[in-house]
């Protein structure tokens, strides 16, 4: 309100003995009741539109993310186990089915090369100048065959450096060694350790700066001296069902289908068993679950799309996601899979009641997970194809805004009608001032002419009380 309307205000009613600003604020309100109340009522109605529509479109995908977290963690798969547990650790790579059982003999384990530098008396001793060119291959106190396919590493060595200057030149490069300095009863040593694999074996050679020289006495070769090579490098060596392997690492992915090792200690002479667990009663529980939280879902979109009651009635994205779950059980999630394996949720036994809801007939499923275990436990994986993929792509395509047939299209739809409705309301806020100001202007020009009449008229009163008395 500007100044002028404010003092206007203040003197409104003095003439007629009517609240004319109260008036005016009345009569300016009333004017614009019904469009601020239908107006508030669409904000009202969309607001609650995209708090339905979030909270579908956020169950759905807490559902997808606790079922991905479940079949993650392994459990619904069937795992491997060995008979020995200290001969090696058995494990199923992401995705991957296993079944069967293994006979597994392990008579070596893959080694690294251990290198022991001659003794000095610190850490912090210099070593003098020059390069240090490290060769890879098979390696022994007597012989070295060199593997020309692997590049020698070079280390360059400045003036000055010391011993640990040395070891962390060597980690630097980032070529599988653990370079360090052992402080032993005697001095200080650079140790080497190299990685596992036969052919990761090596040998130092050093070129020396002639100004600066004393960087030959970490070279080593074969036929040098044997005590500074501590321990050669090994390929691992095993026979699975009695098939001889090897391997440069004692951890070996993929080994059989759905079945990865990491190798602990040799059993030469006494095979251990790897067997696979069967699934089936956690892939029941799971199922459970499924059904349970698809139920909640539905439930939630029964409410929201109720043609009587339900703010989301005539949404295009609650619509699409129920037709969407009333054909779940249908859907062909594992297009790949063999004749006769199943292939969709309901030969699982997930099934669509009349109202909408899902039931579990564990009949069904029991039967199915005794005919073909395997390929069901390959339906409960993170790949391409199964039950976790279908949910998860449902979810995300709920979460794309720019699409007007999901929920996430429905919310930004609702949430730029509200913004709208916003920028009306403040409009015609505006408007309903300004009424009201005008008015306030009109009204103290008639009050100012009502105090006028009302002052002629007390004069004329007077007047004629004063010629009254005078004719008495």
């Amino acid at each position: 309100m500007s100044i002028s309307t404010t003092s206007i205000a203040t003197t409104l009613g003095i003439g007629s003995g009517i609240d004319m600003a109260g008036l005016a604020t009345q009569l300016a309100e009333a004017q614009f009741e019904g469009r601020n109340q239908r107006l508030t009522n669409q904000s009202e109605t969309l607001e609650r539109r995209i708090s339905l529509a979030g909270s579908i479109r956020s169950s759905f995908s807490t559902f997808a993310s606790a079922l991905g977290d479940r079949l993650r963690s392994g459990d619904l798969a069937p795992l491997p186990s060995i008979s020995n547990a200290a001969v090696a650790a058995v494990s199923s790579p992401l995705g991957s089915i296993g079944k069967g059982s293994y006979s597994l003999e392990v008579t070596q384990l893959a080694s690294y090369q251990t290198l022991a530098g001659p003794t000095y008396a610190s850490a912090e001793d210099t070593v003098g100048t020059g390069t240090l060119t490290i060769r890879f291959g098979e390696t022994s106190n007597a012989s070295f065959t060199e593997d020309t396919g692997k590049t020698p590493l070079t280390i360059d060595v400045a003036a000055g450096a010391t011993l640990n200057d040395v070891a962390a030149a060597i980690n630097g490069k980032n070529a599988g060694f653990n370079a360090y300095v052992a402080q032993t009863g005697t001095g200080a040593q650079l140790v080497i350790k190299g990685s596992e694999g036969l052919q990761n074996g090596f040998t130092i050679e050093a070129t020396e700066d002639a100004g600066d020289p004393g960087l030959a006495a970490l070279a080593w070769q074969p036929g040098g001296d044997p005590s500074r090579l501590i321990k050669t490098s090994a390929d691992a060596a095993f026979t699975l069902d009695g098939l001889a392997r090897t391997s440069e690492t004692n951890k070996i992915d993929n080994l059989a289908p759905g079945l990865s090792l990491t190798l602990t200690a040799t059993n030469a002479g006494s095979p251990a068993t790897i067997t696979f667990a069967n699934p089936s009663s956690a892939i029941s529980s799971v199922m459970q679950d499924i059904t349970g939280a698809l139920n909640e879902i539905v439930n939630e979109l029964r409410t929201a799309t109720d043609p009587k009651t339900g703010d989301l009635a005539r949404d295009s994205g609650a619509r699409a996601l129920s037709r969407t779950l009333s054909g779940l059980g249908s859907v062909v999630i594992m297009p790949d899979a063999p004749e006769g394996a199943p292939r969709t949720l309901a030969e699982l036994g997930l099934a669509i009641e009349p109202d909408g809801s899902f039931r579990l007939d564990n009949k069904k499923l029991t039967e199915v997970m005794n005919r073909d275990p395997s390929a069901v436990a390959a339906m409960f994986t993170t790949g391409l194809n199964g039950i976790y993929s279908t949910i998860d792509r449902m979810a995300r395509s709920n979460s794309i805004s720019s699409d007007p047939g999901s929920l996430a299209g429905s919310i930004a739809r609702y949430k730029k009608q509200s913004l709208q409705i916003t920028r009306d309301l403040e409009k015609l806020a505006d408007q309903q001032e300004d009424l009201r100001a005008s008015m306030v202007a009109r009204f103290a020009k008639a009050d100012s002419q009502v105090a006028a009449s009302k002052s002629t008229l007390s004069f004329l009163q007077s007047q004629i009380d004063i010629w009254n008395s005078q004719g008495d």
